[in-house]
């Protein structure tokens, strides 16, 4: 799929992953849509670009707010080829809690906005999709939906985000079947920790540890484009790739252990081995989705070996 001169469509566009994607599509010559409820950090993303994007107010939970942003990504000399559903919100509540059950409306509201939101976006926009010439290679369009890797481990707490985000996976493979019939593709991504708006929101007691806490360009713009160079280019139908932020380099220390318990990231030359030895740091190195088992050397630095 050719990116230059595409119109896209990114959801969740105004913050974290979505902003990641929609500079990253911007700067490959694409005219996008920038599809938020927040309106400061979309307006602001969009003076940045620019003539090459746009932002427009959209709940995803309401249809016609997603056929009016679909319409408008989709006129003009443009047509749209590209949507990236990035919206998503994030619940931390146990079934058995200490106040109580569940809440359902909680619980609802995250599979509205996750699943059905999702699915809302990519039934409008394929509609419209289907009316494009197709390139050289057939495709009229590619749209990608973003799972998490919590759609296969879920933690305590997260049964609503999970199961919202088991139902994307669901999703992608009989979606697929179905548009590759009008030459659309249909991708998902189940992205590891970043340390995002999303995630800023949950309690601090219900924060991941291992949470890589990178500015978006360094932590967010890598992963996307290795992403977007897969997914939109590429000719497979259908995929699922897991997308974590041990793709950037990570590292966390402590620079005392008895005294400061304060965790500070560093980068570049200061996350080196020599570094931390020489300064008696420890140093913690994790990659999402496996085990890790702590290995002690007496004063050298203290790693984690996956």
């Amino acid at each position: 799929m050719l990116i230059q001169g595409s119109s896209a469509i990114v959801s969740g566009g105004a913050s974290g992953l979505g902003a990641a994607t929609v500079r990253r599509l911007a700067s490959a010559g694409a005219y996008v849509v920038i599809a938020d409820m927040n309106d400061m950090a979309g307006t602001a993303l969009a003076d940045e670009l620019g003539e090459r994007a746009v932002y427009v107010n959209t709940d995803v939970t309401d249809a016609a707010d997603v056929a009016h942003t679909v319409t408008l990504a989709a006129e003009g000399e443009h047509p749209l080829r590209i949507v990236v559903n990035c919206a998503g919100i994030v619940v931390a509540e146990r079934i058995l809690g200490r106040r109580g059950l569940h809440d359902i409306a909680r619980f609802n509201r995250v599979l509205q906005v996750n699943l059905v939101g999702s699915f809302t976006m990519l039934m409008l926009a394929a509609e419209a999709m289907r009316h494009n010439l197709p390139n050289a290679d057939g495709e009229r369009g590619v749209i990608i939906n973003t799972a998490s890797v919590a759609a296969f481990d879920g933690q305590v707490g997260q049964a609503a985000y999970s199961a919202s985000k088991a139902g994307i996976v669901g999703l992608t493979l009989p979606a697929a079947r179905e548009l590759a019939e009008n030459g659309i593709r249909v991708m998902s991504i189940a992205p590891g920790i970043f340390d995002t708006a999303m995630l800023a929101s949950l309690p601090r007691r219900r924060a991941p540890r291992s949470v890589s806490r990178c500015p978006s360009h360094h932590g967010l713009v890598a992963p996307m484009n290795m992403l977007l160079s897969c997914n939109i280019s590429s000719r497979t139908p259908c995929s699922m790739a897991r997308l974590s932020a041990s793709t950037v380099p990570s590292v966390w220390h402590h620079a005392d252990r008895q005294h400061d318990k304060k965790r500070v990231r560093y980068c570049g030359k200061q996350s080196s081995p020599q570094y931390l030895a020489q300064n008696n740091l420890w140093r913690h190195t994790r990659s999402t989705g496996c085990g890790s088992t702590p290995v002690r050397r007496g004063r050298a630095p203290h790693r984690w070996r996956c």
